[in-house]
């Protein structure tokens, strides 16, 4: 994947579609290129939030560890990203994020994404959007997993 179908993929992701192409451009280039062997985990819950992931290739689970075991709360795809939650609220991983098959996604540090969110004051209102969304989603599948 070249820099410049990475730029594409985070234009992609909601809460990037307002940052110019070249500032993209300079998140791609700082971003570590990661890559996830099926049923390995990005991080697991209890984990500091030291980055944010943009999934470029493949599907991820995002699981609670329950003392009954593991509940699927979500499945990312291509051009979402996850690890921003932990980020924002300055907490340990609240859940974990497993491989469904073989993933290739960017890793942005903390400190870069945090300074993405002073410089660009739009992007704080699609994180807001897109945390909310993700909350009534759970919230929904906890309601149907308890009927």
């Amino acid at each position: 994947m070249t820099l410049e179908s990475e730029v594409q993929s985070l234009r992609q992701v909601p809460m990037f579609r307002e940052i110019d192409p070249a500032r993209l451009k300079l998140l791609a280039f700082t971003s570590e290129r990661v890559g996830f062997a099926p049923g390995q985990r990005f991080f697991s819950q209890g984990d500091a939030s030291d980055a944010a992931y943009v999934i470029l290739v493949g599907k991820a689970q995002v699981v609670l560890d329950l003392p009954a075991g593991a509940f699927k709360i979500a499945e990312l795809g291509t051009n979402d990203i996850v690890g921003e939650m932990g980020i924002l609220s300055d907490t340990p991983r609240s859940a974990s994020v497993i491989a469904e098959g073989e993933v290739t996604a960017l890793r942005i540090d903390k400190r870069v994404f945090l300074e993405l969110l002073g410089q660009f004051p739009q992007m704080s209102i699609a994180v807001m959007r897109e945390l909310a969304k993700r909350l009534e989603r759970t919230n929904a599948r906890l309601a149907e997993s308890s009927s």
